[in-house]
């Protein structure tokens, strides 16, 4: 059972296992790219990219957590709330509440 009640408590944890800048530097290139796939299939008609999806947008991210931040991804044990989170994350570093590199704790 997870130990968190809602998103709103889990997204703060999941912030404090995103520190390091390259690891989250690497969650937004595969969101950016999970967009452009999913983009490019939707507007050119060619389902057979979507796979790729789930291998693009993993992928990146837990190469970060594995090779820079040195920990499990999230995901391991709350796989929707790290889904949402992780898109969170990427609004928030789009629309600049997020600052790139965050104090250590």
């Amino acid at each position: 059972m997870s130990r968190f009640n809602s998103f709103q408590a889990f997204y703060p944890y999941y912030l404090s296992e995103h520190r390091n800048p390259k690891c989250r530097t690497l969650h937004y290139i595969g969101s950016t790219l999970v967009v452009g796939v999913l983009l490019f299939s939707v507007f050119s008609g060619q389902w057979r990219w979507l796979w790729l999806l789930p291998l693009i947008g993993y992928g990146f991210a837990w190469l970060g957590h594995f090779i820079f931040e040195h920990n499990k991804p999230a995901t391991f044990k709350h796989p929707w709330y790290s889904l949402l989170a992780d898109w969170v994350m990427f609004k928030d570093f789009l629309t600049g509440q997020l600052k790139h590199k965050m104090p250590p704790q």
